[in-house]
């Protein structure tokens, strides 16, 4: 199965250098499952030329708001819009998970309460209590009609949403280890308007384990489930 890793956002310098690029962390993630996979650099306008160039597609984080003027948005949002018809299936990763649900008719904003940073538990349905790295302020505030919660938390209510068989989002970073994190944590110190409090939270939990091995086991099997051929 070809998936197709469309590069919303790109590292740091200093963490590419370390750990690489999106689409080898997720390529990383999800060794094993006998995917084979095409990156397309989005935020640069470098796209598929139709929706079913691969046989699913990943939206990777990005440092930009969904609901922002940036050139790559619309092309994006109608690619997401025409992949969902065809019902070619979508994961969308932080940004991701917030561009699907904003180009499907939900309502994504900066959230009034800030910053979720660094390992965060989620409750995820049929599988209970994971943890995963965060790294976010925007959040899917209003739903899409077909979008279903399947993981939630007291700070993020739509961690993750599924849209039948046509895509699986989520706010967190499974893509993300600890070491990334806490290089993330050391880096932006300081900067924009990250609370000291969050980015200490954030270094001293970057040694704990994470779940990343579950959420890569739920993208791999929701890209492998059976699905009808669909025309339009």
């Amino acid at each position: 199965m070809k998936i197709g890793i469309l590069e919303c956002g790109h590292t740091m310098p200093e963490v590419k250098t370390k750990h690489g690029t999106f689409p080898e962390m997720f390529a990383r993630l999800l060794d094993g499952n006998g995917f084979s996979f095409a990156n397309y650099d989005v935020e640069f306008m470098q796209f598929p030329e139709s929706v079913s160039e691969c046989d699913g597609w990943l939206l990777t984080g990005s440092k930009h708001g969904a609901y922002e003027d940036h050139a790559f948005i619309a092309p994006l949002t109608t690619f997401i819009r025409e992949s969902y018809a065809a019902g070619v299936p979508m994961v969308g990763i932080c940004f991701g998970h917030q561009i699907i649900a904003q180009a499907l008719g939900g309502h994504v904003e900066k959230f009034k309460d800030g910053w979720s940073l660094g390992l965060t538990e989620y409750e995820f349905d049929d599988v209970g209590t994971v943890s995963l790295n965060a790294w976010h302020q925007d959040q899917v505030i209003t739903l899409p009609e077909d979008a279903r919660v399947v993981a939630s938390n007291d700070f993020c209510a739509n961690a993750a949403l599924v849209y039948n068989d046509r895509a699986f989002t989520v706010q967190p970073h499974p893509e993300f280890s600890g070491p990334i994190i806490g290089d993330y944590a050391d880096m932006r110190r300081g900067t924009a308007d990250y609370p000291d409090t969050l980015m200490d939270r954030a270094k001293a939990r970057a040694s704990e384990p994470d779940h990343n091995a579950v959420l890569a086991a739920q993208i791999a099997a929701f890209f492998k489930q059976p699905r009808e051929a669909r025309h339009g």
